[in-house]
């Protein structure tokens, strides 16, 4: 077998399941609830753009923002410390595999799972868009599509790292909803205690400590906003998200951010696994 073979396994083996059923079905009920309700508040009449589909836009960017890294960590929590746990890992590097071939074919073939569930779901909310709307910027929508695969790469990314630097499945899922829960519910408030205690509640315009703010960017689901800005600017005309205005940061500075929690958790994870004895 080769990286490949391991791939398609992994993704032959999630079609058959009712997890990847289920997904799909979250994904298309999520994306076409929001493309069905056509709500375009008066906030958005002066908005840049085609409005309805920026309303659309932003109408998905706080769901995504907490359901597409819930899913993928869902999904990838289990790719190796599930093989480890049960034994069927020796299998699998004994047809034969190197360690670096499975740990690759289970992260593309984790992520393509989400990826394809990702793709049917805002495809057919797209589907909806383009049929009921006045006008539907599909270009748009498609580039968000496409950065909420990213999003969704990044927190896999992070589950298989996790995964694959321990052979207790309950140990990287504890990793996964620690993980899940530091960065959409503890960081936002971890910083705003720093800030009370080393800077004060109350902070005049400007008078923000840049690494106050730069922990608040270093928040994976903000670096997803800021790379959607980046790449869609007219999404800054209407969101809600509370941006820091700072002069060192720039908004595809997220992609930056993306790539480091990508990159780091695969490195240590598979240096763990490479030097890991299999029980």
């Amino acid at each position: 077998m080769s990286v490949v073979a391991v791939t398609k396994k992994e993704f032959l083996d999630a079609g058959r399941s009712y997890t990847f059923v289920g997904l799909v079905a979250l994904f298309v009920a999520f994306g076409v609830f929001f493309a069905a309700i056509q709500w375009i508040p008066n906030l958005y009449r002066t908005a840049a753009g085609d409005r309805s589909t920026l309303a659309l836009l932003n109408s998905m960017r706080q769901p995504s923002v907490f359901f597409v890294p819930l899913i993928a960590l869902v999904v990838g929590y289990g790719a190796i410390a599930g093989e480890r746990a049960s034994g069927s890992i020796k299998l699998l590097l004994g047809l034969p595999n190197t360690r670096r071939e499975v740990f690759v074919g289970k992260l593309v073939g984790r992520t393509a799972v989400v990826t394809v569930a990702i793709a049917i779901g805002y495809g057919c909310a797209a589907l909806v868009a383009v049929l009921s709307y006045d006008s539907f910027a599909l270009a748009e929508f498609v580039t968000y599509t496409l950065l909420s695969m990213l999003y969704a790469a990044v927190c896999i990314s992070i589950a298989i790292g996790f995964s694959a630097s321990t052979k207790s499945r309950y140990r990287a899922l504890a990793g996964a909803a620690t993980v899940y829960a530091t960065f959409l519910l503890l960081w936002d408030a971890a910083v705003t205690l720093l800030q009370v205690v080393f800077v004060g509640y109350v902070v005049q315009p400007g008078a923000l400590p840049a690494w106050v703010s730069l922990l608040k960017y270093l928040n994976p689901s903000t670096a997803f906003a800021h790379a959607t800005i980046a790449v869609i600017p007219d999404v800054r005309s209407i969101t809600m998200f509370p941006y820091l205005e700072t002069s060192f940061w720039v908004d595809w500075y997220g992609f930056v951010v993306l790539g480091f929690w990508t990159l780091v958790p695969l490195a240590l994870g598979y240096w763990s696994f490479s030097q890991a004895e299999l029980e």
